[in-house]
């Protein structure tokens, strides 16, 4: 009888249980607790964090690949590029690039924040990380998850959990992590700086603009062209005026569906082998300092353009440089109230922090043609 027990006891997943599950169990139920009751990035930290759990449940074959359920969602889904650009075509749709059409020089306010991608990229690889590695972990530093997980995906998937975690958690540590590195950046009369009241944006202008993109970031980083196209397209569905349907699908309905396709697989990845590791806490410290490098960047070409140029921009706008959007326009806007109640600055954040965004992006391709 104590046969059958212990025969029956091991084709149960408690016989193979580990240590490590059990601590992946835990930070699942972190993610989830904190999506729920903090509402740090819900609509994927807890996904992710269920996901979390799915796979250190042994026996489950969640991951088992060519059966298991949710590697062919990480294999059809994110390995073959496919939810990462349908997540961009719905931020396309959702993105209004009018503060940085009236404004082009805001522009230059998103490329000056991807330092800290690059600096982390050197530092990381001197560090001992594989040199695709080092750019996974460097793109952590733009706050863009999906780009993040498009990055992991071709140049380190065993990171890609890690990596994704990372991004989407300083993507809501944003109100956190920002104001503090903006304050003593800049001092309180650069923080009253009003801008100069932006021109009204032809629709015409705002046609022009996904097409005219399409056309120049594509031809100069074609391996940018997977998340560029669909972003460029959503925002063309937005801007036509005749595609209501199509908008709105890509706004809600089909980014909603992506997303839990998206948020599921990611935290499987992160199985305890390839979490528990000590690089790890090196991943999310080296992700926190990128991050915090390219919201200083921005801030000082900001201070850079003002030297060269009569009309004077707040130097906080440099802060929204990074892709959290439109969380880091939102933060930049509230510093700035806090030092001038008459002060809007969220519309002229919103330059920056779209051209964030295509700056990541640009990023990321760059990476893929040198070491892809």
């Amino acid at each position: 009888m104590m046969d059958i027990f212990g025969m029956l006891f091991k084709t149960t997943g408690l016989f193979y249980l580990t240590p490590g599950m059990v601590v992946m169990w835990i930070i699942g139920v972190t993610l989830i607790y904190l999506a729920i009751s903090r509402e740090y990035e819900p609509l994927l930290l807890l996904p992710i964090g269920f996901g979390i759990i799915l796979v250190n449940l042994p026996l489950a074959g969640l991951m088992e690949p060519h059966e298991g359920l949710l590697w062919k969602f990480y294999q059809y889904g994110i390995h073959w590029e496919i939810i990462p650009p349908v997540i961009f075509l719905g931020l396309g749709a959702l993105t209004d690039f009018g503060p940085l059409i009236a404004n082009p020089r805001l522009i230059f306010l998103g490329a000056g924040a991807q330092a800290g991608v690059y600096l982390t990229f050197f530092i990381a690889h001197a560090m001992g990380f594989d040199i695709r590695e080092a750019a996974t972990i460097g793109i952590i530093g733009g706050a863009d998850g999906p780009t993040t997980i498009f990055l992991a995906s071709k140049m380190a998937p065993q990171l890609l959990g890690v990596c994704a975690v990372a991004a989407y958690s300083y993507m809501a540590l944003v109100p956190i992590i920002q104001p503090p590195v903006m304050k003593l950046m800049t001092s309180e009369a650069e923080r009253k700086i009003r801008m100069k009241k932006s021109r009204k944006v032809k629709k015409l202008e705002k046609i022009l603009f996904p097409l005219v993109s399409t056309f120049v970031i594509i031809l100069l980083v074609p391996a940018s062209a997977p998340l560029i196209s669909m972003f460029m397209l959503g925002n063309l569905f937005r801007e036509s005026g005749v595609v209501d349907r199509l908008t709105n699908t890509a706004q809600n309905d089909l980014m909603n569906i992506v997303t839990i396709f998206l948020g599921v697989p990611v935290g499987a990845t992160m199985n305890a082998a390839n979490f528990l590791q000590s690089k790890v806490i090196f991943v999310f410290i080296l992700g926190l300092g990128a991050f915090i490098v390219s919201t200083i960047t921005g801030i000082l070409l900001a201070k850079l353009m003002n030297v060269l140029s009569r009309d004077k921009i707040n130097p906080l706008l440099g802060a929204a440089g990074v892709s959290a959007v439109p969380m880091a326009a939102r933060v930049v806007h509230k510093v700035g109230v806090e030092a001038d109640k008459k002060n809007y600055l969220l519309m002229y954040a919103m330059g920056p922090n779209v051209a964030g965004v295509i700056g990541t992006v640009i990023a990321a391709g760059i990476f893929l043609t040198l070491l892809g």
